[in-house]
């Protein structure tokens, strides 16, 4: 676990740098210059665009994880990757014909609320095309354990490309359909310097060898990509249908505050990014050993240093919320989704946390249960959708989001504790509970008694802010260390520390 920790690490550092991008673009490019419908279309295109990528690689990303141990050789891997080509293909044929055939439908359902949408329906095809092939190629990176690049494609130049987009569009450089036509440009680079450096890794092979297509391991590959498609189908629908019911029942410019909302929160869940990209390879090969002892230690590990960062990235966003909604330029139209944040980021980090337990039975014999789990997941938030969004609006889609995602784990661990015989829970992750709740409280004594001193100055709350969240954080890191609630981050600390001292 320790070498996966420090892999994850460096991913976890890309993946920062790709936020801090995504911070300046959100906070001082997309809210300064885009009006909220115009940042409410570009979020509905890429939710709609991922929707339609998730459906079309057929079940490919999971299945590269699951099936690549058995290609894999010491130079190559006999042809797999030439597969992992042909099968999205093949979807996003079929997938693309079914968007275009559906269109009437679709268009009703979004234009009486949000007609920009309909203008530039089609848009979809191509970002969803080159979305489908750069987490193809990413994902034939993650097994073969570099993640590191094709991570910083997806988290940074991603965000660098993007960022320079929209600062066109706000100078007038193009159109809003240059702007939209960019996106897909966007999406088509980050594509090509992935499988660039796929081949420069000459690990992979387009030639397939037949002979290890054998018919057991064809049927169950068939078997097994059926399932993930009706998987696919319901489970890709969930994330987005906040922000297609938003788009059609509320307006584009309420998906702009929701987005801007959803971003704040998306930070807690960066973490796992890096942390589940590097388990699940390890994971998927310790089930087909039916090492269930190592594969148990696994997602008990990664889902509590999953929610010790989230939990603590959770505690900075909420404390500063109202200065972050301040200091936005236009902050008080977006400061309607405060509670958006919160709903949102309860959701993200209950997801985050106990995910890995869901791909332990997707590579499981059990898998076939995760169908019905996703459909459920997919018929709650439906449910929940229509019914809290007309009362509560935006606030009313995020706890549909939080409502969806307990109801889910709460069935689905039921299973998954007996069959698969792995287990997210642990003590230390009530140590992080009753950790977190302390900070919340002195967090709450130091406003009421510090605070209130500082607000006469802008400088001076922002300087209080910043030492109240760092002295917190760091007290925070204190206590953990002291309650050994980690033994992998306590080694890494005392290494960190060691190597301070002999420097002194």
């Amino acid at each position: 676990m320790g070498i996966i920790i420090r892999q994850s690490i460096k991913g976890t550092i890309v993946n920062y740098a790709g936020t801090l991008i995504g911070f300046f673009t959100t906070f001082f490019v997309l809210t300064r210059f885009l009006s909220t419908e115009e940042i409410g279309l570009a979020r509905v295109l890429i939710d709609a665009s991922i929707l339609l990528m998730s459906i079309a690689q057929l079940g490919s990303s999971s299945a590269i994880v699951r099936f690549y141990p058995y290609f894999k050789n010491r130079t190559d891997d006999n042809g797999f990757f030439f597969w992992t080509l042909i099968v999205p293909l093949f979807g996003f044929l079929l997938c693309g014909t079914l968007f275009c055939f559906f269109r009437e439908t679709v268009v009703g359902f979004f234009e009486e609320k949000s007609p920009l949408f309909v203008t530039y329906y089609y848009a979809v095809l191509p970002i969803a095309f080159f979305m489908l092939y750069q987490q193809i190629f990413e994902v034939n990176a993650n097994v073969l354990m570099r993640i590191v690049v094709p991570r910083f494609v997806r988290e940074v130049l991603i965000r660098i490309f993007t960022l320079v987009v929209y600062l066109l569009y706000a100078f007038n450089v193009f159109s809003l359909d240059g702007f939209v036509w960019s996106l897909c440009l966007v999406y088509a680079l980050a594509t090509f310097c992935n499988v660039c450096y796929l081949f420069s890794l000459k690990k992979i092979s387009l030639k397939p060898n037949l002979q290890y297509l054998t018919k057991p391991l064809v049927k169950n590959y068939l078997f097994y990509t059926l399932f993930l498609v009706a998987t696919a189908l319901g489970g890709a629908i969930a994330p987005s249908l906040n922000t297609f019911f938003i788009s059609a029942k509320m307006g584009l410019q309420f998906t702009g505050i929701f987005t801007i909302a959803m971003y704040i929160a998306s930070m807690i869940e960066i973490p796992y990014r890096s942390l589940g990209a590097i388990v699940q390879p390890q994971l998927s090969q310790t089930i087909k050993e039916n090492n269930f002892s190592l594969a148990n230690q696994l997602v008990k590990k990664v889902a509590l240093h999953q929610f010790l960062a989230g939990a603590f990235i959770f505690f900075i966003i909420w404390i500063n919320i109202d200065l972050i909604f301040r200091f936005l330029p236009n902050g008080e139209q977006y400061a309607a989704g405060r509670w958006v944040v919160l709903f949102l980021s309860a959701a993200k980090l209950l997801n985050s946390s106990f995910f890995i337990s869901t791909v332990a039975l997707n590579y499981s014999k059990y898998y076939g249960f995760s169908l019905l789990f996703t459909f459920l997941l997919t018929a709650v938030a439906i449910v929940l959708n229509i019914l809290l969004i007309p009362p509560f609006g935006m606030n009313g889609a995020a706890l549909a989001s939080l409502g969806a995602y307990a109801i889910y784990y709460a069935i689905a661990l039921c299973l998954i504790l007996p069959k698969v015989h792995v287990n997210p829970f642990s003590w230390a992750q009530l140590k992080v509970g009753a950790l977190i709740l302390l900070l919340f409280m002195l967090n709450l004594l130091w406003q009421r008694f510090f605070a209130s001193v500082f607000v006469q100055s802008v400088v001076l709350m922002v300087v209080e802010s910043l030492v109240r969240s760092v002295v917190l954080f760091f007290l925070g890191i204190w206590a953990m260390y002291k309650w050994n609630i980690s033994t992998e981050c306590n080694n890494l600390i005392d290494k960190f520390l060691s190597k301070i001292v002999k420097k002194k």
